[in-house]
């Protein structure tokens, strides 16, 4: 059980990772770090949506497992917190336009 956890915690954070490339560039170049190398994060920006949908049929598949098991009470705040991050993964991507408005903004 603890790997399908694990993997669930991985798809989590690589979806948020992901779901942050188009925002964080623009972040990076606020803070004056930027440079040719975030031409990189296009790529990334390429299977954002890929990468998202794999963690949250892993995040589902987690809590499935839990419960046909019987071990959701014990694992909820496990399989909460992996379905937080995801959430807030999906939030990222599907606000990333005016997340990098408001950071031109602020340039």
């Amino acid at each position: 059980m603890r790997n399908y956890l694990g993997f669930s915690y991985l798809a989590s954070f690589g979806a948020l990772g992901v779901a942050s490339c188009c925002v964080l560039p623009m972040t990076m170049m606020l803070f004056g770090l930027g440079g040719s190398w975030l031409a990189v994060f296009g790529k990334i920006a390429a299977a954002s949506y890929h990468v998202l949908a794999i963690s949250t049929i892993l995040v589902v598949a987690s809590w499935i497992i839990a419960r046909r098991r019987g071990s959701l009470a014990k694992l909820k705040w496990w399989l909460g917190g992996t379905t937080l991050v995801t959430a807030i993964a999906w939030v990222i991507v599907f606000n990333e336009t005016r997340i990098n408005d408001l950071l031109i903004m602020q340039m």
